[in-house]
């Protein structure tokens, strides 16, 4: 990551800790804020730990920063636990929850704060595509992994190699129905990650309702998506598969058997949605391949050696 960029992003005092931390920013992965607490660094695998830091006052003037002095305007994506930062880099947020009717409406008094920072890894997803191609068909793809293995990552490099044209393929129409603006990291309309020439993204609507709305508004040959949840989004992926568009999801779980442990999960399993599962391992590198199955289970690749 560029110094320049990042500085654009943090206010002054957060500046200050990291060039105090003397870190390389080309590697930063995440910041982790906690009021009277302090502040942890993740940059190239390590921690580490600031001296300073951050009381409620201070943790008030980064909210108020970083959502460009419009906390209001962003409440959408509070209530979902979250801001989105120019380059498709994330804020998590945690506080005091206000509830209506037993739903989130907003979260107040913010205490912590994780900043993620979104990397594209452009040729991640090279061995894993040869896999997901049978003769000229694309087929139905989730990508499964325990949070922090590089799903979205190994979706995003797949999204772009199929929009463009990979190996002697031709580039296909994808829609993205980008719920937490991870994937094309969309800020303000523009994309801040590579996702391909022939890519539609449907930003910040739930995958349920995105779904339907895209490929009626678009017709994409590809519909993609990151973490599906719960049967609602199983039930818009069926609906997108029946319109003859081919699916590429990602999901948390380490194994086959992680899957069919979720009722809903369990009958997409049973039915036979997917014809490609790609199950991440846990070493650093984003996006490596443990293994695949096909559409019974069966294996069509093994764990790579030297992770």
């Amino acid at each position: 990551m560029r110094q320049k960029e990042l500085f654009s992003i943090f206010p002054n005092l957060l500046r200050e800790m990291l060039e105090d931390l003397k870190i390389d920013l080309d590697s930063l992965q995440e910041i982790r804020i906690r009021v009277e607490r302090p502040v942890l660094v993740n940059c190239g695998n390590q921690e580490y730990r600031s001296v300073k830091t951050i009381n409620s006052a201070q943790m008030k003037e980064i909210l108020a920063y970083l959502s460009n002095y419009s906390l209001y305007a962003c409440e959408d994506e509070i209530r979902q636990g979250f801001l989105s930062l120019p380059g498709g880099h994330r804020v998590g947020l945690a506080g005091r929850t206000v509830t209506r009717e037993g739903r989130v409406k907003t979260i107040t008094d913010i205490s912590s704060v994780n900043i993620r920072f979104a990397r594209e890894v452009k040729g991640c997803a090279d061995r894993v595509l040869p896999y997901l191609w049978k003769r000229d068909q694309l087929l139905h793809t989730l990508i499964a992994s325990a949070p922090g293995c590089g799903k979205t990552t190994l979706l995003r490099d797949c999204i772009r190699q199929i929009s463009n044209g990979y190996a002697g393929h031709a580039g296909m129409s994808v829609g993205v129905v980008d719920e937490r603006s991870e994937i094309a990291g969309s800020y303000q309309g523009t994309f801040g990650n590579d996702v391909g020439l022939r890519t539609d993204v449907l930003d910040g609507c739930p995958k349920s309702e995105g779904l339907m709305l895209l490929i009626r508004s678009m017709a994409p040959g590809v519909v993609a998506v990151d973490e599906i949840g719960g049967s609602q989004d199983i039930n818009a992926l069926a609906s997108a598969m029946n319109c003859g568009c081919v699916l590429m999801a990602t999901v948390h779980g380490s194994r086959m058997e992680d899957l069919k442990s979720r009722p809903f999960l369990k009958e997409m399993v049973e039915t036979g949605m997917f014809e490609r599962y790609v199950f991440l391992d846990t070493c650093k590198s984003p996006g490596r391949i443990r293994r695949i199955l096909d559409q019974e289970g069966q294996p069509v690749f093994e764990k790579e050696t030297g992770c």
